[in-house]
């Protein structure tokens, strides 16, 4: 009898048996033990059977060489995990279905109560004439340590992973880039020029919107703000910046820019990580990809901007740049609305304040899509076995959960870790368990799968669901969300179900 994990008494715990050691059934239940082919549940001086049924991902448990007394409330239990560490009823056990293991992970650090904290460099790399490209570092002096960047989503920059900075810097070099186009990557002279004709109201012009006028500069002939374009920056950010392979974050329009670059140059990426990535990008057709189709477009985001878009632009951005739609916007895609935002909706505002923002918003809804779509992207990545990892919040009203499941759907062993409550930015607003689920996945695929993924107890569990709640302490308040671990074995139309319950569950379709 070999004793797989235990704590202290009272304890419970799993251990291997033979087959032919399950002798006559007392009692026995369905209880979901996703392990071996049979194991044993002891408990003090009781033992237990478990075999694993072979249709269902559920095991019988029956106790085995006369036992005396049979704990009731033990058998009608239903167990997510190996351990069951203390009092029947509490961590590790399912209740009827309704209470979940629970998990403490570690805090962010923070300096006033004098936990290190990794220091943020702000920084400018010249990439293209004109076009400085802005990004944030932190522990460059851990020298042989993991690199990691980040990329942002669409109308945020480098600010939005502070977070992970400050805290994951302190054991791995970290860099997080604004787009080119965005955040402040934008450029430092206007792109087009104006012919005199300065309206009485512009004055002495400080308060002209670049990007509007009449004819392209020489060095943004060519300029649009494109998902091609930020593909390549990203490739010379690497090459150039980095100087290395590396992993890749990236939340929502920067997911798929993560995924899209993977698939072009996987020699330059050691693992993708999605965070809520929105599946398309893109209104007009590829030049490349569809060439007759793109010349129905005559204008494709180039500079300068027709004289209608630019009304139109002049028109719009009033209303988008304002502060209360810029705080409505947080409002949605933020579930949690405890979660601080003052950062990052004053760095939003002062991003909205520069003279080429407007225009650069303009060229970015009509760039022409990319030349492979999300779907074709995905399979690049797993052809060239780069490993893929979901983390999704699950109340994200734009990126629903029914995304994050088909691409489980195509990449079956993606580890896919959905978190609730959490919405379309969950690395602000959990980046406790976001930091927590990056460290342990890179762990696992930098151990060549050895070391088995957060909320795992062993490497083989990659096959099962898992659903754990993790704690953690924010401001002197304890905090949680449950985690769901969706299993390389579960099928699509299990999930399908699971996800209708849970949104009936919540009244989302009642009446």
């Amino acid at each position: 009898m070999e004793i797989c994990s235990f704590y202290s008494t009272p304890y419970y715990c799993i251990v291997n048996v033979k087959p032919n050691e399950s002798q006559k059934c007392l009692i026995s239940n369905q209880t979901m033990f996703p392990r071996l082919k049979e194991r044993r549940l002891c408990s003090g001086s009781d033992v237990y059977s478990v075999t694993k049924n072979k249709n269902w991902r559920s095991c019988t448990v029956a106790s085995v060489k006369g036992v005396d007394s049979v704990d009731s409330t033990l058998l009608s239990e239903s167990y997510s995990s190996d351990v069951v560490d203390g009092k029947v009823g509490t961590q590790g056990v399912t209740s009827r279905g309704k209470s979940v293991p629970k998990v403490m992970i570690p805090s962010l650090p923070s300096e006033t109560k004098g936990d290190s904290v990794a220091a943020i460099d702000s920084c400018l790399w010249e990439w293209k004439p004109k076009l400085h490209v802005h990004y944030k570092k932190s522990g460059c002096q851990n020298v042989n340590s993991v690199p990691i960047l980040f990329l942002p989503g669409f109308g945020v920059g480098s600010f939005h992973y502070e977070k992970q900075l400050t805290d994951l810097g302190r054991d791995n070099r970290i860099w997080a880039l604004d787009f080119i186009g965005q955040g402040k990557s934008l450029p430092c002279e206007d792109p087009t020029s104006r012919s005199k004709r300065l309206d009485e109201s512009e004055g002495d012009g400080n308060n002209v919107l670049w990007g509007l006028g009449d004819e392209a500069e020489p060095w943004a002939k060519e300029l649009v703000y494109s998902i091609d374009l930020w593909r390549e920056q990203v490739r010379y950010f690497i090459e150039e910046v980095i100087k290395e392979p590396v992993y890749i974050v990236g939340n929502s329009l920067g997911g798929y820019v993560a995924l899209y670059f993977a698939a072009y140059y996987p020699q330059l990426v050691k693992g993708v990580t999605l965070l809520n990535a929105t599946p398309f990008w893109g209104f007009l057709p590829n030049p490349v990809r569809s060439p007759r189709l793109s010349r129905l477009f005559p204008w494709a985001g180039t500079f300068p901007l027709p004289s209608n878009i630019r009304k139109l632009t002049e028109l719009l951005w009033q209303k988008i740049s304002a502060p209360e739609s810029i705080a409505e916007v947080l409002k949605q895609v933020y579930a949690d609305h405890t979660t601080k935002v003052d950062k990052v909706f004053s760095s939003i505002l002062e991003v909205t304040e520069h003279p080429a923002a407007a225009a650069s918003l303009a060229s970015i809804m009509f760039a022409p899509r990319g030349q492979l779509n999300f779907k074709e992207a995905l399979t690049g990545c797993r052809m060239n076995n780069v490993p893929v990892c979901l983390i999704y919040g699950k109340e994200d009203p734009w990126v629903t959960p029914i995304w994050g499941l088909q691409v489980k759907r195509q990449f079956p062993e993606a580890p896919y870790y959905q978190i609730s409550p959490a919405g379309h930015c969950p690395h602000d607003e959990v980046p406790e368990i976001v930091n927590f689920l990056l460290r342990g996945w890179i762990r696992n695929v930098e151990s060549d799968s050895s070391v088995a993924l957060p909320l795992l107890d062993y490497p083989e569990d990659i096959e099962y669901d898992v659903v754990k709640e993790l704690e953690f302490v924010r401001q002197g308040l304890k905090k949680s969300a449950k985690v769901q671990f969706y299993g390389s074995m579960t099928s699509q139309w299990e999930r399908l179900g699971m996800f209708l319950k849970s949104r009936f569950q919540n009244g989302v379709y009642s009446s």
